[in-house]
């Protein structure tokens, strides 16, 4: 499944792609949300948990050069080819 066919999909496919295909990296906290970061083929996704909604408001790529890379980074090593 290519990454724009991913990212079409509704919510409740996109999370059963992840849960199927990727694989679970780490988790940060972020505002009000627990972030879970996963990797899917060579892409890194965010899965936004909001903990007082008790629900997943939203699924996204994380572009390899946004600013919440650097939360990730301190926790675990990320592959290269994910950091091109």
């Amino acid at each position: 499944m290519s990454r724009s066919d991913f990212f079409t999909l509704p919510l409740h496919d996109k999370v059963q792609q992840l849960y199927e295909r990727g694989s679970f990296v780490t988790a940060i906290r972020y505002y009000r949300y627990k972030v879970n970061l996963y990797q899917m083929d060579t892409n890194l996704v965010e899965v936004f948990f909001n903990h007082k909604e008790d629900r997943i408001e939203k699924i996204e790529l994380l572009p390899r050069y946004h600013s919440r890379m650097k939360f990730y980074s301190d926790q675990v090593i990320l592959p290269p080819n994910l950091l091109d």
